[in-house]
């Protein structure tokens, strides 16, 4: 790898890393990828295609129209590599598209048509969940990538796997809200049930939060569970008390509750 290339290489993975740290948008970034993959690998164009909840796959980014339209194209017939690569999980190598006419027909021959003559398809993968895959196409019959720019592509590929899976969970906005509301309504119960011990048991709130985590420990439960059960007096607060001497409870320093 030449020293502009190994420029340009480190480059788009630092444009894909701050990406995941910033606020993006993950079709804008996966168009990068698919234009990055065109730019520093031996290839003519790219294109990006997702599954959605239903494991239907979509395109979601090209390197050009052309490129769009044929990925559009193998969705919709239903036939070719990227479809084959997403749902074997593994990469597809096509030398030349023109000894495959009998596998994808429709697919081949509106390849050639748009001028291409040998595709490559890798996974996007977060270990077993395979998330879509990347087409690369070149427009002249052979290998497209040896072993090392094969690994670069895979290596692409994660990364925007890796993008894509943090960008669902950044958007999903109601999701979240709904997990903190529901972590501050637990914590204002275990609240509530270290007053309750700390007044019956004559402790401080910090003796109260360890006699109640160790009863909800003992006992293999959820630690939110135990406060609601002695805060309703399902549990009687005499029971956790029992459960472990003041003495033991007593933490030798501040216990954080």
């Amino acid at each position: 790898m030449n020293n502009d290339r190994e420029h340009q290489v480190t480059e788009a993975f630092v444009s894909l890393a701050n990406s995941l740290v910033e606020h993006f948008d993950v079709v804008d970034l996966l168009s990068g990828l698919a234009t990055d993959c065109a730019r520093l690998l031996d290839i003519a164009e790219a294109g990006v295609l997702l599954a959605d909840r239903r494991r239907v796959l979509h395109v979601v980014a090209a390197s050009s129209e052309a490129t769009r339209s044929l990925e559009l194209f193998q969705l919709q017939r239903d036939q070719g590599p990227c479809l084959e690569c997403y749902r074997s999980g593994t990469p597809v190598v096509v030398a030349d598209l023109g000894a495959e006419a009998a596998r994808w027909p429709e697919f081949v021959e509106r390849a050639l048509a748009a001028g291409f003559a040998s595709v490559h398809a890798v996974p996007m993968r977060l270990q077993d969940n395979v998330l879509g895959a990347l087409g690369l196409f070149g427009r002249e019959p052979g290998v497209l990538l040896t072993a090392r720019d094969l690994s670069l592509a895979q290596a692409l590929a994660h990364v925007g796997s890796v993008a894509i899976v943090h960008s669902s969970a950044a958007a999903d906005r109601v999701a979240i809200a709904e997990q903190l509301q529901g972590a501050l309504t637990s914590r204002v119960v275990v609240e509530q049930a270290k007053g309750v011990l700390a007044q019956r048991g004559d402790l401080d709130m910090d003796e109260a939060f360890v006699v109640l985590r160790r009863y909800a420990r003992d006992h293999n439960l959820r630690l939110a569970d135990v406060a609601q059960d002695v805060v309703s007096r399902q549990l009687p607060a005499q029971r956790v008390l029992d459960n472990t001497s003041h003495r033991s409870a007593k933490p030798p320093g501040h216990a954080g509750g």
